[in-house]
């Protein structure tokens, strides 16, 4: 099962009506993530070869911030429109959140 139907499937138990409106974001999602993970094996911090006191943050760490609000957001909504019409006590989305967080951690 790859990423996009992963979160689909998480998407289950909601409205079709629902489904339609925030499919889109799911392709946002992904699109997000994989940028987030390209922009992590960049340097975030650039040090003035002159002086190690200077430092400033470069485009890369200025992109992942504003990426990942985005992401953060996009997850916030998901999770929302999925707790507001699943049963379950934990969604697929949310236990996927969780592992992520996880795997966010480990790099």
């Amino acid at each position: 099962m790859d990423r996009r139907e992963e979160l689909i499937a998480a998407l289950g138990k909601v409205d079709d009506s629902v489904k339609q409106i925030v499919l889109p974001m799911i392709d946002d999602v992904i699109h997000i993530e994989t940028r987030l993970m390209e922009l992590r094996k960049l340097p975030f911090i650039s040090i003035h070869p002159r002086n190690e006191k200077l430092q400033r943050p470069t485009a890369a760490a200025k992109l992942y911030k504003e990426l990942l609000q985005q992401y953060n957001n996009c997850i916030k909504i998901l999770c929302s429109v999925v707790g507001k019409n699943s049963t379950e006590d934990e969604s697929i989305l949310q236990k996927y959140m969780k592992q992520l967080s996880k795997r966010t951690w480990d790099v």
